[in-house]
């Protein structure tokens, strides 16, 4: 079995991939510290020093048919949020523009539920088209979806739209999934997000950690993602939120959260590993250990049900810690 210095020259030298069995010797063997100092070189090395932001819009909230253990927005768990339907044009703009305005690389529309009628994904790409002609910031590319589960159509529509990333997390490891969610499986996802390659799209991708899984079982996660050529890979740290049935799951370690990115690291050199939801859960100073452990994405500003953090604080948080944007 290679050593940590031996995996990085690897990664670094020969392009080599992390096989699950390094990668499960690592989490058990590795000291925290050493594990992020190389994660953080071989991020340096294969992605630079800059830190891609992106937003996200709650364009329509709750009433989910879903029965994800962990989300707010479903029929079948009794939470306090605002539910509302799908966004108008005005609004969305609105809050496009403010991002825009505030620097933030990329901007997405993010719809509860398992999918979207056709109609629907019509109004979006309509908003998707304003959008991108106000603001040259979110051209080529820089315009994000997260829809649920689409079909080829409604991907290619977006795609038309000048969507260039779609988002559908994976959420947990596929031995797992099943505990988490009955309503539809983990293939009927992995299904989706190759449709979207297919029409063109980037493939935006990761999920939740702290939701009882085990850490072998993060791993598992992190090597699905490879298999599915994720290129953006969001991490979110489970925000127990009252009413769902995962409330009172304990809270994972600062050491299991900052394993955790630095592996997903050194599995998926070249993408973008990004903090999520949950962060601002994290101490300060974990968080910047994070950004000196692999992380070199974030998204900024408000969640989806939850309050996230400020892009003015974020911004000279990732400058301190050596990013650029």
């Amino acid at each position: 079995m290679k050593t940590l210095p031996e995996l990085e020259t690897a990664l670094i030298a020969d392009g080599y991939r992390l096989t699950p069995d390094e990668a499960r010797h690592l989490l058990h063997t590795a000291e925290t510290d050493a594990l992020c100092r190389t994660a953080d070189r071989v991020r340096l090395h294969f992605m630079g020093n800059r830190m891609d932001t992106c937003s996200i819009m709650n364009a329509r909230s709750g009433r989910c048919s879903e029965d994800c253990k962990w989300c707010a927005q479903s029929v079948h768990h009794r939470t306090k949020i605002d539910v509302y339907p799908l966004t108008d044009t005005a609004e969305a703009l609105r809050h496009a523009q403010d991002n825009h305005d505030k620097g933030v690389g990329r901007f997405s529309l993010v719809t509860s539920g398992r999918a979207m009628t056709d109609r629907e994904i019509g109004q979006c790409a309509a908003i998707y088209r304003a959008i991108a002609e106000r603001m040259p910031g979110f051209q080529n590319g820089h315009l994000c979806a997260s829809m649920g589960l689409l079909t080829r159509k409604q991907l290619q529509t977006l795609k038309e739209a000048g969507v260039g990333h779609y988002h559908c997390n994976i959420e947990t490891a596929p031995s797992y999934f099943p505990q988490l969610c009955t309503t539809h499986t983990f293939d009927e996802k992995r299904r989706t997000l190759r449709w979207a390659r297919e029409a063109g799209m980037r493939i935006c991708s990761g999920g939740i950690i702290g939701m009882g899984e085990t850490a072998e079982q993060r791993i598992e996660m992190a090597f699905a993602l490879r298999e599915i050529g994720a290129d953006s890979i969001p991490i979110n740290v489970l925000n127990p939120i009252p009413g769902t049935p995962l409330e009172k799951t304990p809270p994972l370690s600062d050491d299991e959260i900052l394993r955790t990115f630095a592996l997903f690291r050194l599995i998926h050199p070249q993408a973008h590993i990004r903090f999520a939801g949950g962060r601002t859960l994290l101490r300060r100073e974990v968080q910047e250990r994070a950004l000196r452990g692999g992380v070199n994405a974030a998204i900024v500003g408000d969640l989806l049900t939850t309050i996230g953090s400020g892009v003015a604080e974020d911004r000279e948080m990732f400058r301190q810690c050596g990013f650029a944007e």
